[in-house]
């Protein structure tokens, strides 16, 4: 059957796609805090942490072009990282001398429901990429690359003289004469 390619019927799984999302996510959220972290502290209460930030912010920019990239797992499990880091930060405005500790607390739950989603996706994307620990394990700690052991190879190579055009010249016998060089077909 048929079907037009669609997101529906994309042959992304559904922690690809979700990981393109997070990415997405990420990038909208890294630019806001770097271009606006005044905005982002003065809604929070948070005056002064503007260089946290922007630090924050080119945090979100690097997971989510990675989140975007081929193998999403290390930007994803960086995201969940960097959650925590989040978490940890908005909690040191929730002093009760803070007057947006509501938002504080706002932010807080939009994190820890971020990073649950992103903790899931990471999962979803290591589970899949992980090598069977009960599989087969080939040992080539024994093997050399060499088609027989060194002792029978000894000397093998005992006649072989280097072609004439790959001898370096160092110094001793004759000097081959210079080659002149023609700049043009009028030289002479």
């Amino acid at each position: 059957m048929n079907h037009p390619h669609t997101s529906a019927t994309s042959s992304l799984a559904t922690a690809d796609r979700v990981a393109r999302g997070l990415g997405y996510f990420s990038l909208g959220l890294g630019l806001l805090e770097l271009a606006s972290p005044r905005l982002v502290t003065r809604s929070l209460g948070m005056e002064g942490a503007e260089a946290l930030v922007r630090a924050a912010g080119a945090r979100e920019l690097l997971t989510g072009l990675g989140a975007l990239g081929v193998n999403p797992t290390p930007a994803l499990w960086g995201r969940v990282a960097g959650d925590a880091l989040d978490l940890a930060t908005l909690a040191s405005g929730l002093s009760p001398d803070n007057p947006k500790r509501d938002n504080v607390k706002a932010a807080m739950a939009v994190v820890l429901g971020t990073a649950l989603v992103d903790a899931m996706a990471a999962r979803a994307l290591s589970e899949r990429h992980v090598r069977p620990r009960h599989g087969y394990i080939a040992d080539y700690s024994q093997c050399s690359g060499f088609p027989r052991p060194a002792a029978a190879m000894r000397g093998e190579a005992s006649d072989f003289e280097t072609p004439a055009d790959m001898r370096a010249d160092i110094g001793s016998g004759p000097r081959p004469a210079p080659v002149p060089i023609r700049l043009s077909d009028t030289d002479q």
